[in-house]
């Protein structure tokens, strides 16, 4: 009788003991770099390092695909992004750099509604501005366990679900502002886009101005009334981002403006070049356009494809 009650008391104390050990579950930290492992083996990802700058604590990996240059980048440096973004599960995924950028302060990357690992990697990691890398994020450096849902200020149209790894593509457009300055670099950066652009598009014959603005007249005037600063002009128009994005339509209702009141890549381009009669094409630099401010469906830093036909010049 005790034999069978000692045994009975074994088995209790052998099914508490593993009831307690199916109770242990992995930290977060443990089950983000369980998913990133997966990851990289899935995806067939070489070339990776493991952040370990101030210990091994982020558990982030990355690769620099272009390095920097210039003195190593500050919470206190305004930097401009470029960059595209995937889940590890698939089911987020961003690829448009035209409409994925970021103009701040490097300290508020993480407050603006981009991962504290993204702000992070760019410190520790790739350092210097000019410089392009490949970074996964961990979940509980990213949106953590509760994801970011439809609506956030980060992610317009989608969701990222709760404890999700990113992988991030980024690009940071500068370099040594002791040889050039910030704009000088944003500057370049958009004639490349501008090119790449007219390239993928067989766009041909157009001009380039001094400041980096390109036109070409698709229909010549019928009048030699030429366009001036002070000049008020009926027109209808397009405006749009290179990924296609229509943020100016008035092809409807022709509209009524002073030449003056424009941005000033509409205005160089007019300016000289169109009259009444004049259908023409512009390709403007962000400088020329709407620079470093987000306005409406226009990001910061946007370059813009825009085509007038003027129908009324006065005087």
């Amino acid at each position: 009788m005790k034999q069978t009650i000692f045994t009975l008391l074994l088995f209790c104390v052998m099914g508490l003991l593993s009831c307690k050990k199916d109770r242990i579950q992995q930290t977060i930290k443990q089950y983000d770099q369980a998913q990133i492992d997966s990851y990289i083996s899935a995806n067939g990802i070489t070339g990776m390092t493991r952040d370990l700058v101030g210990g091994d604590t982020t558990g982030m990996y990355y690769k620099i695909i272009m390095p920097g240059s210039g003195a190593p980048m500050a919470y206190t440096d305004k930097l401009s992004l470029v960059y595209t973004i995937r889940s590890f599960d698939g089911k987020y995924v961003l690829t448009d750099t035209i409409a994925e950028h970021f103009e701040d302060y490097l300290g508020h990357i993480a407050t603006d509604g981009l991962p504290l690992g993204l702000q992070t990697a760019l410190i520790n990691d790739l350092k210097y501005q000019g410089g392009s890398i490949r970074i996964l994020i961990p979940s509980h450096l990213a949106y953590g366990a509760n994801g970011v849902k439809s609506g956030s200020s980060h992610v317009a149209n989608g969701s990222i679900a709760g404890n999700q790894c990113l992988d991030y593509y980024v690009h940071v457009i500068g370099g040594d502002t002791k040889i050039k300055s910030q704009a000088a670099y944003q500057a370049a950066y958009d004639d490349q886009v501008i090119q790449n652009y007219m390239t993928a598009n067989s766009l041909l014959g157009y001009t380039k101005t001094a400041d980096g603005l390109y036109y070409k007249v698709l229909t010549p005037a019928t009048s030699t009334n030429s366009i001036t600063l002070f000049s008020s002009i009926t027109y209808t128009a397009t405006g749009q981002l290179f990924n296609g994005t229509i943020f100016d339509d008035q092809n409807a209702t022709a509209a009524v403006s002073d030449v003056n009141a424009l941005i000033q890549g509409v205005q160089e381009g007019l300016i000289g070049n169109a009259s009444v009669g004049t259908k023409i094409s512009l390709m403007i630099p962000s400088a020329l356009g709407y620079g470093t401010s987000s306005t409406g469906s226009i990001p910061a830093n946007s370059c813009l494809r825009f085509t007038f036909v003027i129908t009324a010049v006065t005087p």
